[in-house]
């Protein structure tokens, strides 16, 4: 399997949702960054289940254990693994499924590459694994943090059919939906409710906006920062579609409309999300990402089993009615990663080349 992303900040998670524990193992992160298991904490309190009644009760401890790369509190250049133990498993919710494929889930296609697949809980396929990148992130804003004051932000830009009238600053972090407009909580929640008892599930769009990304980073042909954006949010359990700026609204642009034009105090519109051919301008760069509703539902679907025979689904354990609910700070983990390792990139091949732009003299 490829468990493995980034060059010079790279990656490789592991562990299953019913497995042991999960954790990453992160290569090339540089010496001296102050970091202990408390910096984890507020990322993955976010991420965790169990915190309001609108996503999956399964409760995780989620404390990080430091194995390596880590000595009086600080990195020390070498391999920095980490791990979190699993504790709140509920395998036996899953023995109904052992012989039968989920609709909607990677049960079918894990057993058709691998002849063999883990049921419980999806294992290697769970969003449980994202634990480890939100741990990996941690450590990646820690490095952007010695380049410039870069800030990453993230909320549910839709739910269903509902989407913000309004954009507050940081309330989204303040109420259980990741929802920036705080007069709309209510009514989401209320909504959410309904979904939930009827058994059914919805999906969500995350906006994720980072700002203060030195202009320069990102790559013009292969290692494009908006390329590297894309996958590396695509790879996200139940993403099924990512936006750079304006997205797939920009097949309805005029180029009058589209171009993102110059005065001499800067940009006058940011409709290309912060890159240009690859690189970044120095705007606020923005990434969209749809998640899909979540298959695992109480309502009687259609499916067959190993033998191909027709057989009705209902899945039992504890699930997300909607699991873009959590994901904001795994995406906002993930542009973290991408923009730390574009940084050390550019730092190694450009470190030396005078920044200026062409307003400036020779």
């Amino acid at each position: 399997m490829s468990d493995t992303f980034g060059k010079l900040l790279s990656v490789t998670t592991f562990g299953e949702s019913h497995g042991p524990g999960v954790g990453c193992v992160i290569d090339g992160c540089p010496p001296g960054l102050a970091l202990c298991p408390e910096d984890f904490e507020l990322d993955l309190y976010r991420r965790a289940t169990g915190r309001s009644r609108h996503t999956s009760q399964r409760r995780e401890a989620d404390q990080v254990e430091i194995l390596s790369g880590v000595y009086d509190g600080r990195t020390t250049g070498t391999a920095l693994a980490m791990l979190i133990r699993n504790g709140d498993q509920k395998s036996a919710d899953y023995d109904d499924i052992a012989q039968i494929y989920r609709p909607g889930h990677a049960d079918f296609t894990y057993q058709l590459k691998y002849g063999l697949r883990d049921h419980r809980g999806g294992g290697r396929s769970s969003a449980r694994e994202t634990a480890a990148r939100v741990m990996a992130g941690v450590v990646a804003k820690k490095v952007l943090a010695q380049v410039a004051p870069i800030n990453i932000e993230s909320y549910l830009s839709e739910l269903g059919p509902y989407t913000p009238r309004q954009i507050v600053p940081g309330a989204a972090l303040d109420n259980p939906l990741n929802w920036p407009d705080p007069e709309q909580v209510a009514e989401l929640e209320a909504y959410m409710d309904g979904l939930r008892k009827s058994g059914d599930s919805v999906g969500g769009r995350i906006t994720v906006i980072a700002r203060g990304v030195p202009a320069g980073l990102g790559e013009p042909v292969y290692g494009k920062l908006d390329a590297e954006l894309a996958y590396a949010l695509m790879g996200i359990n139940a993403v099924k579609a990512v936006e750079i700026g304006d997205g797939v609204s920009v097949a309805r642009q005029r180029g009058t409309e589209h171009r993102d034009e110059r005065a001499p105090e800067g940009f006058l519109s940011n409709h290309s999300g912060g890159i240009l051919g690859g690189i970044a301008t120095g705007q606020d760069v923005i990434c969209h990402i749809a998640i899909k509703p979540t298959s695992s539902l109480r309502i009687p679907g259609f499916s067959v089993d190993l033998h191909g025979a027709p057989v009705e689904v209902v899945t039992k354990g504890r699930h997300d009615p909607c699991v873009a609910l959590r994901a904001p700070v795994i995406c906002e983990a993930m542009v973290a990663l991408v923009l730390a390792d574009q940084w050390l990139r550019d730092l190694a091949q450009c470190g030396r080349v005078p920044r200026r732009s062409s307003f400036e003299p020779e």
